[in-house]
C-alpha cells in the first residue's frame, strides 16, 4: 500500500488540529504511545506501510532517556567482550544503514582510543585483538563505509599527539566508530520523516489508560481528556512502560555522564577508554565533542526509583572523575565539569545476571492484553526494534505489507548545499538554508554555540510547543546550565511573540 504524502513540517497548529481531529473520533490503525526514539522508529515504520498513525507523548519528543544518551551510533564492541554477538551484529548492520542512507548529516566518524597502560595485565592486548578483530569482521560483513577503517596500533607518543595529558602508556589501538551529533536532533528527524508519511505526532499528550482498542488521553497544555480509537496500540516509553501496562520484566538501569571543557583534557582529537580494573566489557570513555566539550561516561548501574529527571549523584561523578584521572598524566575535578546528566535504559530483566552491566541489550516485543509493548535494546537498534513491532501489528491487522525503512533517509538527509555554516550544516544536513533563512544567523548569546535562527526553525518546523521544548530538546544546551540561562530569555521572548 502507498503511504500517504504529508508536510514534515510541525507546529503547534498542526498538533492541536490533529489531536482535536482524533478525539472528535477518527480513528488510526495504530496509535504509538511514547516519544523517545523507538516510538518514533514505529510511527516512521507503520507510517510508510501504508497504515494510518498517530503518536502521543506526555512531554516532548526526545524528552526521555532518548536525549540522554552517549551520543553515539556504535558497533557494540562491549557487547562482544560479554559474548552477546548477536546484539554487536545487529548494532554494526544498523550503525552501517544510519550511516550511509537514513542519518548520514548526522553521523561522523570518531576515533576511539583504547591506550594500554603499564598496569594493564599481562595478555590484555592479546584479548583485546581478538575483540577488536571480531568487531572488524562485523563491520566488514555489515560494508561498513570505508571512512570507518579497521583497527591499528599506535606508538605512545602518536597516542600524546591525539589526546596531550594521557597518562604514560605502551600505545593504543585505535576503533574507529560512529558518532551521533545529538541524539534528540535523531528522534525529531525520525518523527517529521513519519509525519511526512502522514502519522500524526502529538506531544504534551498522556496515555491516561490504554487499551487493545485505543487509549484514555490528556492533553498536557489544555487539561482536556478524551478517547483515541485504534485498531493496535503499541507503547514505547521506555522505563515508563510499567506505569501504563503490568508485568513489563523491566530491569532499569542509570547511565551517568559529565560535561567537560575541553581544554580540561588538553583539547584531544580522539576518544579514548580507560578499561575498570578487573573487566574486560566496562571502562569510562571521554568523547570530545564539535561544540567545544568532552562528554564523559558511563557508569551502568541498576536502580529502583524511576525518575522523569534522574541525577547524576555526587558519587557518579567521584567516580568517574577518579576513573578518568586515573589514565591520565593531571588529574580532572569538580572544576572542570560544566553540566552532567543521566538517563535510565530500560534492559530487559528476569534473568540471574549479577549487574546490569550483565544484561543483555536485546529487545524484545510483549503483548499484554492486546497491548502491544516494546522494551530493551539501544538507540542504534531502533529501527530493527520498531520493524519487529510493526511487523507484529501488521499481522494482527492482516495489512500493511513489509517494512521500507531500511532505505528511507530521514529529512535532512539529502545532498547538502552547504549553508556556508559548519554548525547549520553539521546539525540540519539538507536543511540548512531553510534554517539560516527561519531566522538571524548569529549566535544567541556570546559563548554559546547555538544561533538564533536554529530557535525560530524548532518552533516553525520541528514541533517545538514549549521554551523547554526549544532549549532542552532542539537547541540542547539543556546539557550545560550556563547555556542554558543564557539563551532561556531570548528564546522565550520569541515564542511569545
Amino acid at each position: 500500500m502507498a503511504a500517504t504524502v504529508s508536510s514534515s513540517m510541525l507546529s503547534a497548529a498542526r498538533r492541536d488540529q490533529d489531536l482535536e481531529d482524533l478525539l472528535r473520533g477518527e480513528s488510526v490503525d495504530v496509535l504509538v504511545v511514547g516519544g523517545g526514539v523507538t516510538g518514533a522508529g514505529v510511527a516512521l515504520d507503520a507510517a510508510s506501510r501504508g497504515l494510518s498513525v498517530a503518536l502521543i507523548e506526555r512531554n516532548d519528543l526526545a524528552a526521555g532517556t532518548s536525549r540522554w544518551s552517549s551520543k553515539l551510533a556504535h558497533g557494540g564492541l562491549r557487547y562482544i567482550a560479554a559474548g552477546q554477538i548477536g546484539v554487536a551484529w545487529e548494532s554494526a548492520v544498523e550503525r552501517n544503514r544510519l550511516a550511509t542512507v537514513i542519518a548520514p548529516h548526522l553521523i561522523r566518524p570518531m576515533e576511539f582510543l583504547m591506550p594500554f597502560y603499564p598496569a594493564y595485565p599481562r595478555g590484555g592486548r592479546a584479548v583485546s585483538r581478538v575483540l577488536l578483530g571480531i568487531a572488524d569482521g562485523l563491520r566488514t560483513a555489515a560494508r561498513t563505509p570505508a571512512w570507518m577503517p579497521r583497527t591499528t596500533w599506535i606508538s605512545a607518543a602518536e597516542t600524546a599527539q591525539r589526546v596531550p595529558r594521557i597518562g604514560t602508556v605502551k600505545g593504543s589501538y585505535v576503533h574507529v566508530d560512529g558518532a551521533l551529533e545529538d541524539d534528540a536532533r535523531l528522534v525529531v528527524g525520525i518523527a517529521r520523516t513519519a509525519a511526512a508519511h502522514g502519522a500524526r505526532v502529538i506531544t504534551h499528550c498522556s496515555a491516561v489508560d490504554v487499551a487493545r482498542d485505543g487509549a484514555t488521553v490528556r492533553d498536557e497544555l489544555t487539561g482536556q481528556t478524551g478517547e483515541i480509537k485504534a485498531r493496535a496500540v503499541v507503547v514505547a516509553a521506555g522505563v515508563w512502560c510499567g506505569g501504563l501496562v503490568a508485568g513489563v520484566p523491566l530491569r532499569p538501569s542509570k547511565g551517568a555522564h559529565l560535561v567537560l571543557r575541553r581544554e580540561a583534557l588538553g583539547n584531544p582529537t580522539s576518544a579514548f577508554n580507560v578499561l575498570l580494573p578487573g573487566s574486560i566489557n566496562r571502562f569510562v570513555f571521554a568523547c570530545p565533542r564539535p561544540d567545544g566539550t568532552v562528554i564523559v561516561g558511563l557508569t551502568d548501574e541498576p536502580v529502583d526509583a524511576i525518575e522523569d529527571e534522574p541525577a547524576v549523584t555526587g558519587d557518579d561523578e567521584t567516580f568517574l572523575l577518579d576513573m578518568l584521572s586515573s589514565g591520565l598524566a593531571r588529574s580532572v575535578t569538580s572544576d572542570d565539569v560544566i553540566g552532567r546528566y543521566a538517563g535510565l535504559r530500560p534492559l530487559l530483566g528476569g534473568g540471574d545476571e549479577s549487574s546490569s552491566a550483565d544484561i543483555s541489550r536485546r529487545h524484545a516485543l510483549l503483548e499484554r492484553d492486546g497491548v502491544f509493548v516494546i522494551v530493551g535494546g539501544k538507540l542504534t537498534t531502533y529501527r530493527r526494534m520498531a520493524q519487529d513491532a510493526v511487523d507484529k501489528v501488521a499481522a494482527a491487522l492482516g495489512r500493511g505489507g513489509e517494512c521500507r525503512t531500511q532505505g528511507i533517509p530521514l529529512e535532512g538527509a539529502g545532498t547538502v548545499t552547504s549553508s556556508g555554516v559548519a554548525r547549520l550544516d553539521r546539525r540540519f544536513g539538507a536543511e540548512a538554508r531553510q534554517v539560516a533563512a527561519a531566522g538571524p544567523v548569529e549566535p544567541i548569546a556570546d559563548g554559546v554555540p547555538v544561533l538564533k535562527c536554529e530557535a525560530h526553525w524548532a518552533v516553525s518546523a520541528e514541533g517545538a510547543v514549549t521554551v523547554e521544548d526549544v532549549l532542552d530538546r532542539r537547541l540542547r544546551v539543556d546539557l550545560v546550565p550556563a547555556w542554558r540561562s543564557a539563551v532561556e530569555d531570548y528564546v522565550r521572548s520569541s515564542i511569545e511573540s
